[in-house]
């Protein structure tokens, strides 16, 4: 949920934004902005500085267009543009970033989506796969660098530090008498796993039979080499990759409460789900990132934002085109192929290779004719189980007015009872101040926080509310008290809820309003060994998908992976690997 590792190929956020009426002048220029908003007036980005041009560039058509400008959206726009495709990102809003985008109240600057992010500046085969995104790009991302944060459990509250020894003085304080010797048991047994988890860089992928080459056969030696460095023993439990991590904790009879527990929020918050539905692999890459020695967390100097004004950087560098305000009204349908889509004004978009679609397996079924796909499919993603939905605080305050230690953590992860679990709704709340590390987010001596319930927030408590009753706003007070009083209890007593001078409730229904969520859901709740999260073409020739609702699954570097494999199956074999080439794949 908050993590945004860079786990392997198995595998965050509100929005205040606006929808305004699409402006429809094309006309392609011949100098690229950074960001292109459909509007008559100019303007400045809420997620930095990057100017808004006033019209949309070039004619209405592209090589592919592509619906959407998340994280994966835009990586498969980027790439495709670094391919030499004429690449359109169509975005409903006037920021973009999708769930991942940021925003700025009187000189505050909010993350609305992932804010704990490892392995942003690594390099090479076993790189986040945003990273590499971004380095084919040719993109930088300054970050700040730490190696602890602060958890509030039922046990009592400590500082939790990442590497391979300091986690043993919180279980020697918290866990039973046999816990020291469990989690040496469970890292002896996963960390050699790593380097099988690890083997095939994420931006070798694609969806075709060209995998062979460009993954498979590239990679071969490299495949060998780690089997043949985890011995006859490993290379067996390799085979449970793609199995529950449960699986391999009970198989090592693992039995501390504590324990148990901690692996279970440390899945939760990779993903969404607790250990016994995420896969091995992700669990395994996220222990080898976080339990070895000189590893360390990041985040990203400007925030959150600055991830997507890189990947817009890297779009528009290459010729790619970025429309925002311009919402697809649907999905145009010829003879059989995805050929375009049509705007909310009626504008007709012509794809001539391909359209994409980055919405959510629910919305991206919407923009379709009826009849478009087969009654099967269409089933299929009507029955695919959601993740529920998320709350938000977003705060602005004055650090010693509010009597804010100097030491303060960037970020703080109450659990208030285990026994409802973790996925349990009210439970867990995560908090955020960037601010800590990026004081550039806020005014001068001043803190900006973000708290919120990931995807533990059932929709059905919200669905039909009118947004303006005094029955929604009781309904917010009373689901973000929790959130609240986490706040509280990680700032001190010092803090006053009163005196914060920006303080903002996002509940589902804003999720489902601005981010264009179906049900305001984080995204499809498929657990490992009961399904598997779907691949990225469709039935409909043309169309392809990407995001969340794709394989590898929820999460920056899932989402990430998703679309570069969609840009990678959308161009030759050839191309593909001279960019592996270029970038020393």
């Amino acid at each position: 949920m908050i993590l945004s590792l860079s786990p392997p190929m198995a595998s965050s956020f509100c929005g205040w934004t606006l929808q305004l009426p699409f402006f429809s002048k094309f006309r392609r220029p011949t100098v690229r902005s950074r960001f292109i908003r459909a509007s008559s007036s100019s303007s400045t980005s809420s997620n930095g500085n990057l100017p808004i041009k006033k019209s949309f560039p070039g004619e209405p058509e592209a090589d592919v267009v592509v619906i959407g400008s998340g994280i994966g959206g835009l990586c498969c726009g980027a790439l495709l543009a670094r391919y030499n495709q004429d690449v359109l990102v169509l975005e409903s809003h006037d920021l973009p970033g999708g769930a991942a985008h940021s925003f700025e109240i009187k000189g505050y600057k909010f993350d609305s989506g992932p804010s704990l992010f490892s392995g942003l500046q690594s390099r090479g085969p076993q790189a986040n796969p945003l990273a590499q995104v971004l380095d084919a790009l040719g993109e930088s991302l300054p970050c700040a660098k730490y190696d602890s944060w602060m958890v509030y459990l039922p046990e009592g509250d400590f500082l939790s530090r990442i590497g391979p020894t300091d986690f043993f003085k919180d279980l020697e304080k918290y866990a039973g008498p046999n816990a020291v010797q469990e989690w040496e048991k469970l890292l002896g047994a996963i960390l050699p796993l790593s380097s099988a988890a690890m083997a095939l860089p994420p931006l070798s992928i694609r969806g075709d039979l060209g995998v062979l080459s460009t993954a498979v056969a590239r990679y071969a030696p490299s495949l060998l080499k780690s089997f043949i460095k985890m011995g006859p023993q490993g290379a067996l439990g390799a085979t449970k990759l793609l199995r529950p991590f449960l699986e391999i904790v009970d198989s090592l009879e693992l039995k501390d409460p504590f324990i148990r527990n901690w692996i279970d929020l440390l899945a939760f918050l990779l993903a969404g789900v607790k250990s016994d539905g995420i896969l091995s692999a992700e669990m395994i890459y996220m222990f080898a990132e976080w339990y070895k020695p000189g590893c360390t967390l990041e985040y990203p100097i400007d925030g959150s934002g600055a991830v997507v004004e890189a990947l817009v950087r890297g779009l528009e560098k290459f010729g790619g085109r970025l429309s925002l305000k311009s919402h697809v009204e649907n999905i145009v349908i010829e003879n059989g192929k995805a050929v375009g889509v049509k705007l909310r004004n009626g504008q007709f978009v012509r794809a001539r290779k391909a359209v994409v679609s980055n919405a959510s397996m629910w919305d991206t079924l919407k923009l379709l004719p009826p009849g478009a796909l087969p009654d099967s499919y269409v089933a299929g993603v009507n029955t695919t189980p959601q993740c529920e939905s998320f709350m938000h605080l977003h705060l602005g305050f004055d650090a010693k007015e509010q009597g804010i230690a100097d030491d303060l953590e960037i970020h703080h992860i109450v659990v208030n009872d285990w026994e409802r679990g973790v996925d349990a709704d009210q439970n867990v709340v995560l908090i955020s101040v960037p601010s800590v590390l990026s004081p550039n987010l806020a005014p001068p001596g001043k803190h900006v926080l973000h708290a919120y319930m990931p995807g533990t927030e059932p929709f059905s408590l919200w669905e039909g509310l009118d947004r303006k009753s005094a029955e929604y706003k009781d309904l917010k007070s009373q689901r973000s008290e929790v959130m609240w009083k986490a706040v509280e209890r990680a700032l001190g007593p010092g803090f006053k809820r009163e005196k914060c001078e920006v303080s903002l409730v996002g509940t589902p229904l804003t999720h489902q309003r601005f981010l264009r969520r179906n049900r305001g859901t984080y995204g499809p709740a498929i657990e490992a060994g009961k399904g598997t999260f779907p691949g990225h073409s469709t039935p409909i020739p043309q169309l392809m998908c990407c995001g969340d609702s794709t394989f590898p699954g929820i999460g920056v570097p899932a989402v990430a992976a998703s679309g570069a494999i969609v840009a990678n199956s959308l161009v030759t074999v050839s191309k593909h690997s001279e960019l592996l080439d270029a970038i020393g794949l």
